[in-house]
């Protein structure tokens, strides 16, 4: 059991080309439509900025920069599924900067996500009128801050890995303790926000029912699906990372070598989270935001 350290080296080192074929499709194919639909769909929000006539300007400010994280995050898929089908060409400095990028746009996504629920369930259940205009940007300097912070693993753990198809932009951990530590921050964060966002909307939903007027399917539609789209697109990935921590702590290879062939497609999912924005929080939340405009003004 000394000998068990193939958690710190790529999972696909020993897979044949065949099965890196079978592994990385789907992948390709989830990136490929996130980067179709997701790109036109973000662009259009920051363009039309539809349905925001009745918000404050902190909601409008946290849907813009929903948008424009999301965008952030869609851009770059290209790179990423050409390095998945072939190989990664753009070097050690690209391969770390545009990891850390992409973390940062997911997190900042996230996070937008979760201050959004809160402030919503505030003014909305409490009638409580959150931040002013210089409130407003320092909320918006403290998540930035927050996310970078919370990206720099991606600057570290991401290296050149020599394989015998080409090179991939892969996470290289120099121990063990290191991969655990990186696993459990990103889970940390994806349950505290996701378990946030859970208690906020499902609030707001019990408030906007006890009105005979806000008592009607779309609004319910609306919270399900919101709640729905982050659980079965965001805890995968966590889930995964749970059971990769467990799997090197119980020196478990047959469990560690699942999550290593599972990592490319719960990764898959979590961009797709940034096509599903527009939809979920721009074109579809007329109902909700007119109730939301109501209790800012």
């Amino acid at each position: 059991m000394e000998e068990f350290n193939s958690s710190l080296v790529p999972f696909n080192m020993s897979s044949t080309p065949a099965s890196l074929v079978s592994i990385r499709l789907v992948p390709v194919v989830v990136l490929s439509i996130c980067f179709l639909l997701g790109v036109p769909g973000n662009i259009a929000v920051i363009i039309l900025k539809p349905n925001w006539q009745h918000l404050s300007s902190l909601s409008q400010s946290l849907m813009l920069n929903l948008a424009i994280s999301d965008l952030i995050c869609l851009l770059p898929l290209p790179l990423w599924i050409y390095a998945l089908l072939y190989s990664w060409t753009l070097g050690l400095v690209a391969c770390k900067l545009l990891a850390y990028l992409m973390y940062c746009s997911l997190y900042s996504s996230l996070l937008t996500v979760t201050v959004l629920s809160v402030q919503r369930y505030l003014q909305v259940v409490h009638l409580q009128k959150t931040f002013d205009r210089v409130g407003k940007r320092r909320l918006l300097v403290l998540l930035w801050l927050v996310t970078t912070i919370l990206s720099i693993p991606a600057l570290v753990v991401r290296q050149l890995i020599k394989q015998p198809h080409g090179t991939d932009c892969h996470f290289q951990y120099s121990s063990q303790s290191q991969e655990v530590a990186v696993m459990l921050t990103e889970t940390l964060t994806g349950f505290v926000s996701i378990s946030v966002m859970v208690f906020s909307y499902m609030g707001l939903h019990r408030k906007l029912n006890q009105a005979a007027f806000f008592n009607n399917p779309q609004t319910t539609r609306l919270v399900t699906s919101i709640i729905l789209t982050f659980f079965v697109l965001w805890m995968p990935y966590h889930i995964t990372n749970v059971l990769g921590v467990a799997a090197i702590s119980l020196k478990n290879e047959r469990v560690l070598k699942f999550c290593m062939d599972s990592w490319y497609t719960v990764s898959a999912l979590v961009p797709m989270i940034s096509c599903f924005n527009p939809l979920l929080y721009a074109f579809a939340s007329k109902n909700m935001c007119t109730v939301c405009g109501e209790r800012e003004h």
